[in-house]
């Protein structure tokens, strides 16, 4: 028998009770408990291999960095930090004075030079018309050069026809020579009457006289073939100085087109100066490039805005999605198209719906600054992470709750 701290006493039964070990209730409980924690185990096996997390995830969107494109004076700031700006407002105002000159004297210039391109083309027309003027005259002294050659050519018939005549007029004279001296000698001798003999004498005489008349002809003849002479030469000299004159008009023509061409080059230059002005003069007012919010407003009025130079950031936190960093090892049942559901830290109990949408060509740190350098002899393998692009399903959120870079836990169905 045994005896208990209080005094008590253990039978022998009692001792061999207690030898004996635990009971068939509690090896029942502990079996139950083990395949409990195996049914837990492989339910959340399954349920890990269904669903992938990570808390290393952001939310992104679209930065318009609004700048000036031309350096001066800010004259005036339309919007305060974390305004909502729609597409096109008027954000800041730069003084145009500068440049309302510029465009002033660059219009000027463009007058100026549009009046000498019309003074020009009054040129070039004047001097087409001129030669259409000399070659009128040219073709009316070739004309004029033609009709001389041919009153040359009938000047000569003429004194072919005149030499044909007088000549024929001397053989008629010599032959009343042989008559008169055959009928003086025939009434000497009183065998012709003196009638006969006067006629004889009288026909002399008609043909004498004739002969003078065809001699006048031939000379007259041959006096208007030396005028028309010189008119075919005058004519010639006209047609070789139009000819002359014609090309110097062509030159003429050529130098005023080159002339009008040249200012109408010029023109073109000065409308782009001019242009330009405008430009540059409409770039004092930056406007806003979309709907947004303002942030990182650094323009103030009296600073000198420089070209490239930010004034301002504009936010439209309509356009929002998550990059997710998710470990190498948990891209295996990753595609695009698979749904997630996304929580915030900054709004415990609100969840967002979203979808994968692309899965990043390389690691994060393959793009970095410093991409790292594994060629070496002390290396030690790190568990790389891929960036994942979210985004959200439309009307999502729709009260923009979602802000650029607040951290955020997405959670992919891959089955």
């Amino acid at each position: 028998m045994e005896s208990t701290p209080r005094g008590e006493t253990i039978t022998g039964e009692k001792v061999r009770t207690r030898i004996r070990g635990p009971s068939g209730r509690t090896i029942l409980l502990v079996a139950l408990v083990v395949a409990l924690a195996v049914f837990g185990l492989v339910i959340y096996k399954q349920y890990s291999r269904s669903r992938v997390s990570t808390d290393d995830a952001f939310v992104y969107g679209r930065i318009h960095t609004v700048a000036a494109r031309i350096s001066g004076t800010v004259k005036a700031v339309h919007v305060a930090d974390n305004q909502l700006v729609k597409k096109g407002e008027l954000l800041v105002e730069i003084d145009p004075q500068d440049y309302d000159l510029r465009v002033d004297e660059a219009g000027a210039d463009l007058e100026s030079e549009r009046a000498k391109l019309e003074e020009a083309a009054a040129r070039v027309a004047v001097a087409r018309g001129q030669l259409e003027q000399v070659a009128v005259e040219l073709e009316t002294a070739r004309i004029n050069m033609e009709v001389q050659r041919k009153n040359l050519i009938q000047s000569e018939g003429e004194i072919r026809r005149s030499q044909a005549a007088h000549e024929g007029q001397e053989a008629r004279v010599r032959q009343a020579d042989k008559d008169y001296n055959r009928s003086a000698d025939l009434f000497r001798r009183e065998l012709i009457s003196r009638e006969t003999m006067e006629n004889v004498h009288t026909a002399r005489e008609v043909a004498i006289a004739q002969t003078k008349v065809t001699a006048e002809q031939l000379s007259q003849s041959r006096a208007a073939r030396e005028v028309q002479a010189d008119r075919v030469l005058q004519a010639s000299s006209d047609v070789r100085r139009a000819e002359k004159a014609l090309e110097t008009q062509k030159h003429m023509v050529r130098q005023a087109e080159t002339a009008h061409h040249t200012q109408g080059s010029l023109i073109k230059q000065k409308d782009a100066t001019f242009r330009t002005a405008r430009l540059n003069r409409s770039y004092t007012r930056v406007c806003a490039p979309a709907d947004g919010y303002v942030t990182k407003r650094c323009a103030e009025v009296g600073n000198t805005a420089q070209p490239g130079l930010a004034l301002m950031a504009i936010v439209p936190l309509t356009d929002t999605w998550i990059v997710a960093n998710y470990k190498e090892t948990q891209l295996e049942r990753v595609k695009p198209g698979q749904r997630v559901r996304i929580t915030i830290d900054g709004y415990p109990g609100k969840t967002f719906e979203g979808t994968v949408e692309s899965i990043m060509a390389g690691t994060g740190s393959a793009f970095s600054l410093f991409p790292p350098e594994n060629a070496t002899g002390n290396f030690v393998k790190v568990v790389q992470r891929v960036p994942v692009k979210i985004v959200l399903k439309e009307g999502a959120d729709p009260e923009h709750l979602l802000r650029m870079g607040m951290s955020v836990v997405p959670t992919v169905f891959t089955r």
